[in-house]
């Protein structure tokens, strides 16, 4: 804040700074944080949180589709995971019973137990000498036939858990989940509606940290840098306070040749998203304007004629100026009418004027 000299009990002596150039821009006030929810895929809707303006804490469900069909499909692929399950275990069994037990009474040839006796002493190892068959060639393919039943048992089970996965992934998609604490700012669907997939459901956002977004001219982003503070107007109650640069954007629009630049606003800011907001940034290209500047309390209106009393030896003159703009909020510049070493009344009481003299703008003093 500008501080002005004080000479006595409410007057003050005008003086000149060196005041940058600024730009005003308009900008619009947007949540911190805001997401669309759009449905992933078809359905009905069965439940809707709430309206417009209804808060909700995070991980609440905003929008849920009717899921009947893919409770059905899920317990469909359940059923068939549990029967390759079941064969996949029963391959086991067959195989262990082939590398353990290859000779086994299922696998054995009829007959008394001497033909049988002499069929594995004898009759193969001869089979197998001539050349005519051979026992472990044989045995080897039997494991290796065992073992690829048992493999596609396997496999089998595996896509009858991915296909449970997809569908468990599908029911999540059923439901819309505050993904943050905030509020419903549109909703597009009603319960009972019938969505598509890519259709949006609704609008959610943080609105407790609220910025103001600004397309600013390539030109002016020099004078910017995260962090820093800037003055802004609020379109509410015409209110003005300070802003902090939250996020300067990489790159400049290709056809408007400005940068997006986000202002963090104060906490408990009456305002709301959408709203119009300005800012003022400062412009380095041009130089710096010598005004001067008074406290806003030395003010007094005629009309919508601004002006200050202007204390000139043992008199009183009411001095009409024109006003530039408010430096923050105790002190105002003035574009004309003062200059620095006027000593102005501060806090004056409106009275008549008689024996006033009222000098317009840009006018010297008048002598008696």
């Amino acid at each position: 804040m500008v501080a002005c000299v004080t000479l006595a009990a409410e007057s003050y002596v005008v003086r000149e700074y060196a005041i940058p150039t600024t730009v005003t821009l308009g900008g619009t006030v947007v949540p911190y944080k805001e997401v669309t929810f759009s449905a992933q895929l078809s359905g009905r809707v069965e439940r809707l949180a709430g309206e417009e303006g209804s808060a909700f804490p995070k991980d609440t469900v905003l929008v849920a589709l009717n899921d009947n069909e893919l409770l059905a499909q899920r317990r469909a692929a359940i059923a068939q995971m549990m029967n390759a399950d079941a064969t996949l275990r029963n391959a086991n069994v067959q195989y262990n019973r082939e590398l353990w037990s290859p000779n086994s009474p299922a696998q054995a040839p009829g007959g008394m137990g001497m033909p049988n006796m002499f069929d594995q002493f004898f009759t193969k190892p001869a089979s197998d000498f001539f050349g005519q068959s051979s026992t472990f060639l044989d045995r080897q393919a039997d494991l290796h036939r065992y073992g690829t039943q048992m493999e596609q048992a396997r496999n089998t089970l595996l896509q009858a858990q991915s296909q449970l996965e997809q569908i468990d992934a599908k029911l999540r998609d059923t439901v819309s989940k505050a993904p943050f604490d905030g509020v419903v700012t549109k909703k597009f669907i009603e319960v009972g509606d019938t969505v598509q997939a890519g259709q949006p459901l609704v609008h959610f956002a943080d609105t407790r940290y609220l910025q103001i977004t600004v397309d600013v001219p390539a030109r002016l982003v020099a004078g910017l840098s995260v962090g820093a503070r800037v003055p802004a107007r609020l379109d509410v109650a015409n209110q003005l306070l300070e802003v902090r640069v939250a996020q300067i954007f990489p790159t400049a629009d290709p056809q408007r040749h400005t940068v997006t630049v986000k202002f963090d606003l104060p906490i408990g800011t009456r305002t709301g998203p959408g709203q119009y907001a300005q800012v003022e940034i400062q412009d380095l290209t041009i130089p710096a304007q010598t005004l001067a500047i008074i406290p806003k309390s030395a003010l007094v209106w005629r009309g919508s004629l601004p002006g200050v009393y202007v204390l000139e030896q043992d008199r009183r003159a009411l001095r009409l100026v024109r006003i530039g703009r408010e430096m923050d909020a105790q002190n105002v510049s003035i574009l004309s009418g003062l200059k620095a070493g006027d000593n102005i009344e501060l806090n004056p009481t409106p009275g008549t004027t008689s024996g006033w003299i009222t000098t317009p703008p840009n006018s010297p003093p008048q002598n008696k």
